[in-house]
């Protein structure tokens, strides 16, 4: 169950701009505004959380969900067996992010992420990249790199997108997945960097957020974001984006200077 690491390590970050561009995919790697929008809102309650965590009730039986910690699960240490728990929430409608922390040195040969419908199955005998098995996932092998969907049909593909061949994108401990049920696409974020749309055509379904894990003794833990609901951004946020965005993070405690009310410069600050 030990993870390899070979060939090139491509960083994502400001540099990579350059091979963005060299393979005509810049337009893949801009951030929606909608997405923009949201990541800039203060990060909601615990107890939205919690109700947006995993379900100890929807879960493969080698796994649980920790009492002191209900954001975060364990896996049992049992051989030849792939684990998979969902989400409480299923999403329908509207945009959706949450952040998950898996330790590098906990994910072995198989540690997949995504969405799921209610159906799809949570445990299977052997090791596999079980979430984008068959119809009912969409997953993203973070070891290999690789996206599936009815991955016995359809072979993965490679993702982030702008990797050649040699290369492996080693993914960090915490990165954030994006779930837009309005445009029917999932996408990822690390470090910072939108990596682009890993799938498409999701319309019209309820899924939930999903992992499957071979790494006994492995601890994964699910934060919720927030969510923006469906229909145009108003134009109120989308003005303290621009605002926001023009000043940048590191001159944002010097709102207090601009000739604006004091109930203006608030909600820029979202106090």
């Amino acid at each position: 169950m030990g993870q390899k690491v070979s060939g090139g390590i491509k960083n994502v970050g400001r540099e990579t701009a350059f091979t963005f561009k060299e393979t005509g995919l810049v337009h893949e790697f801009k951030m929606p505004v909608r997405l923009d929008v949201l990541l800039e809102m203060p990060p909601v309650s615990t107890a939205v959380q919690t109700a947006n965590a995993w379900n100890n009730e929807d879960r493969s039986l080698n796994i649980f969900v920790k009492e002191d910690d209900k954001l975060t699960f364990h896996r049992h240490p049992v051989a030849l067996s792939t684990d998979c728990i969902r989400g409480l929430s299923g999403f329908a409608k509207g945009l959706h992010v949450w952040e998950v922390s898996w330790s590098i040195r906990q994910r072995g040969t198989h540690a997949v992420v995504g969405v799921a419908t209610k159906v799809a199955p949570l445990h299977c005998v052997g090791y596999m990249s079980l979430v984008g098995s068959n119809k009912e996932s969409w997953g993203w092998d973070l070891g290999r790199n690789k996206l599936y969907h009815d991955c016995k049909n359809n072979p993965g593909t490679t993702y982030p997108k702008m990797l050649n061949s040699d290369e492996t994108f080693v993914v960090p401990d915490k990165f954030l997945i994006c779930l837009d049920m309005d445009e029917g696409t999932m996408s990822f974020i690390v470090d910072g960097q939108y990596l682009g749309v890993a799938f498409r055509g999701l319309k019209g379904k309820t899924l939930y957020p999903i992992v499957s894990s071979v790494w006994g003794h492995c601890e994964i833990t699910m934060k919720y974001h927030g969510s923006l609901d469906s229909g145009p951004v108003p134009l109120k946020f989308l003005c303290r984006h621009s605002i926001r965005s023009t000043m940048q993070k590191d001159r944002l405690h010097r709102v207090n200077e601009l000739p604006i009310p004091k109930t203006l410069q608030d909600y820029l600050l979202y106090k």
